[in-house]
């Protein structure tokens, strides 16, 4: 990020009958007169942005629709973007986990893996616009929070069936952040590997083998800094050695673990997507 910014970060949870899908929801207004760059990264949510009216640039190296957008949901996507704006900022981000993303959206397969997928093309445009509409004329935050759980509620009806394996292995990866073998994991449900790998990919996004991936970098993200030393780090999560941590970071981040150290402290990104 660049320049100074001012913003307020509302944040709710979502109905307990959306468990499961919805992480949390949280508000944003933002000003800058400067643009404002952020590196987003890969990790275990589907940011769904609600915007009220403002764009956002998006650059993404993992496909999908990259340009100026509006309201879009991010994917579950093993690589990273870049986003800028400049100016002002509000709207409703949604979190989702990517089972929420499948289930509530109706995301599979690419759609679900691939960032930028516009709103109404996931929605259709009247009710995408419908939603937005009535964000922008509720009164509060709290107003809000509750008519996004009243639109996922509705959804949440028609939902698609997510299989009890997939959603097994899904919480079975997360609560091992990421270090687990997919032979172990189709074994433990009682699938072949390629049906395991098959099923989970169609309902995530990623394959099990990549979804581990991603679990683990962004643990390492959160760990970062925090660990005497990279080997030390690398050795925690798991990784062969120091190098291969930095490779991972390079491949899923765009840039070394130092550099993206320095931007979680406020210094200017400066990654580029082409």
């Amino acid at each position: 990020m660049t320049g100074p910014m001012l913003g307020e970060y509302p944040a709710g949870p979502a109905h307990p009958a959306l468990a499961g899908d919805v992480v949390a929801y949280c508000g944003y207004v933002e000003h800058s007169p400067v643009p404002v760059r952020r590196r987003e990264l890969p990790g275990p949510r589907v940011p769904v942005i609600i915007s009220f009216g403002d764009v956002l640039s998006v650059r993404s190296a993992g496909g999908g629709v990259t340009g100026e957008l509006s309201s879009f949901v991010a994917g579950f996507h093993d690589t990273f973007s870049v986003t800028e704006f400049v100016g002002g900022q509000c709207g409703l981000q949604v979190d989702l986990t990517p089972l929420g993303a499948h289930r509530l959206l109706g995301l599979a397969g690419d759609d679900l893996r691939h960032g930028s997928v516009r709103l109404s093309d996931v929605v259709g445009r009247r009710d995408a616009d419908d939603l937005v509409g009535r964000l922008v004329e509720a009164p509060d935050w709290a107003s809000r929070f509750a008519l996004a759980d009243a639109f996922l509620l509705r959804r949440a009806q028609a939902a698609p069936t997510v299989d009890p394996e997939v959603g097994w292995a899904w919480e079975r990866l997360c609560r091992t952040g990421g270090r687990l073998r997919v032979g172990t994991l189709a074994a433990e449900v009682g699938w072949s590997r390629r049906h395991l790998a098959g099923r989970f990919r169609r309902q995530v996004g990623l394959g099990p083998k990549e979804a581990a991936r991603v679990l683990r970098f962004a643990r390492a993200v959160r760990l970062l800094g925090t660990a005497p030393s990279l080997s030390d780090l690398a050795a925690d999560l798991g990784y062969a050695d120091h190098s291969h941590l930095v490779r991972e970071f390079r491949a899923l981040a765009g840039c070394p673990p130092s550099q993206l150290a320095a931007e979680l402290r406020g210094e200017p990104v400066s990654a580029q997507v082409t």
